[in-house]
């Protein structure tokens, strides 16, 4: 089973989830183009990257795998959501694959692909709401308004970009798919 990014339930508001991110480890790319172009863009240059497209920080670290890697590159495991938000301007995304639990930034390689950037993301009081069904824009944009009036009507303020998260891979049926669309909101 994929590990899936940890949080905690800090409260259940009408329409949405209040919840404790702990501070992790992201690989992201940032790209510009449509909403479903750039995660397709973005989702190349990651898998890349923990598939083995990478230079261990320390020494060689071999890997059994069907095609050799480079013996200082390492497979990472893939973990769920991919996450995606708006960039700084219209058309400009960032697209982010949570790294695995225990990661430390001294313990991952470091990425060939030059667009790819390992951050480390702060712990955050984030409002959510989760659905099942296709990766649309206009699927998970309505979601981020009605997220985005519940938390404004529960008394609490935005602090950051809408999140959009997806669970599961492409061949997943689109009505058994898990998404959700994520708000951070001031503590």
């Amino acid at each position: 089973m994929t590990e899936q990014q940890p949080y905690r339930v800090v409260a259940r508001q009408r329409g949405f989830e209040l919840r404790r991110y702990p501070a992790h480890l992201a690989a992201e790319v940032r790209v510009e183009g449509s909403f479903s172009s750039t995660v397709d863009e973005a989702f190349r240059a990651l898998a890349g990257y923990i598939g083995g497209a990478n230079r261990a920080r320390r020494g060689g670290v071999a890997n059994a795998a069907v095609e050799p890697l480079p013996a200082d590159s390492r497979k990472i495991a893939m973990t769920s959501p991919v996450l995606q938000e708006e960039g700084e301007r219209p058309g400009a995304y960032l697209v982010r694959f949570v790294m695995p639990a225990g990661s430390t930034a001294e313990s991952l390689p470091e990425p060939d692909d030059p667009r790819v950037v390992v951050r480390e993301m702060p712990e955050q009081l984030a409002a959510a709401v989760r659905f099942s069904g296709r990766w649309t824009q206009r699927a998970f944009d309505e979601r981020a308004t009605v997220l985005g009036r519940a938390v404004t009507a529960a008394g609490l303020t935005p602090s950051g970009g809408v999140r959009y998260a997806r669970f599961d891979p492409p061949w997943k049926p689109w009505f058994l798919r898990r998404n959700e669309v994520v708000l951070p909101v001031v503590e």
